[in-house]
């Protein structure tokens, strides 16, 4: 019989496994906090979006040897100041720039890394990760970068909070709206560039979107939303690489699907209360004794 708790630990036995596991927690807890704001505000194409236009950027900073945080902050502006110009330039939609922004960025960050003689290789860790060859160095990064994230979260909380709610109104209290826009732009920049190594610029909006989405199911109120979604992140990476270690499965995927699928299940579960509870009300209705004075 296997001990559950041999069975439990030994995906995380050797260093690589520990770094992917601490790694993948970091990834995780911080895209979840910066993620509930995207839910909240209803921007998960934009964030989308944003997350793979930002691949051009660390693809030339890979292809560049330079920090993949220079070139994907400068993606990030690139991205953002064309949104607007089209939006603003024409008369199509925001949805229609966002949309093809989406595919060209996304497109031109692969010619980019195209053009590096580890062509395959440096793609495949951009787009999907490689939470399995973490290093200590990148822990170290992901660390600072988890801890400026969580934090501007935290101390941006009322002016995002009053900007997700009611945009005119953040105006009228003086919060500056268009600069707690820039800052969660920034924010996300900064929680995917700490994250794709571990995810993937691709796959990282599982965790950016899904726990904070599952955790919408199952709370009343936006502190313990953003908590539940960082708990639902952090369980999401421990059963991944559990999986993906049983299974034979790539880590990095794993990890950004048990999200999306926790979501389901949860929406299910509900549904499935929801019947139950009116299924009870009519019984009781039906139950309920008649009075022979009425």
């Amino acid at each position: 019989m296997i001990d559950p708790i041999t069975w439990f630990v030994e995906p995380f036995a050797l260093g690589f496994q520990q770094r992917a596991l601490i790694g993948g927690l970091l990834a995780g807890v911080m895209s979840a906090v910066i993620g509930t704001w995207l839910v909240l505000r209803g921007m998960s194409f934009f964030g989308d979006a944003f997350v793979h236009g930002i691949v051009p950027g660390i693809a030339a900073a890979v292809l560049l040897d330079i920090n993949p945080t220079l070139g994907a902050a400068a993606a990030a502006i690139v991205m953002v100041v064309a949104i607007e110009t089209v939006h603003r330039q024409t008369l199509l939609r925001e949805d229609t720039a966002i949309g093809l922004l989406f595919v060209g960025m996304l497109a031109l960050g692969v010619v980019i890394i195209s053009k590096s003689a580890s062509y395959a290789g440096s793609l495949t860790t951009i787009l999907f990760g490689d939470v399995l060859g973490i290093s200590t160095t990148d822990l170290l990064v992901q660390g600072v970068l988890a801890v400026v994230v969580i934090a501007a979260a935290v101390l941006m909380y009322r002016p995002l909070l009053v900007l997700a709610l009611n945009r005119q109104k953040a105006e009228l209290l003086g919060l500056r709206p268009g600069l707690a826009h820039a800052t969660l732009l920034v924010l996300i920049a900064l929680a995917v560039i700490g994250s794709y190594q571990a995810v993937g610029t691709l796959l990282v909006f599982g965790l950016l979107v899904g726990p904070p989405a599952a955790a919408a199911l199952v709370t009343r109120s936006i502190p313990a939303m953003m908590v539940t979604a960082a708990v639902f992140a952090a369980i999401s990476v421990v059963v991944g690489l559990q999986i993906s270690y049983y299974l034979d499965t790539a880590g990095s995927a794993t990890m950004a699907l048990v999200p999306v699928l926790l979501f389901f299940i949860l929406l299910a579960a509900r549904a499935g209360m929801r019947g139950i509870r009116r299924r009870v009300g009519r019984e009781v209705q039906h139950t309920e004794p008649v009075d022979a004075n009425a």
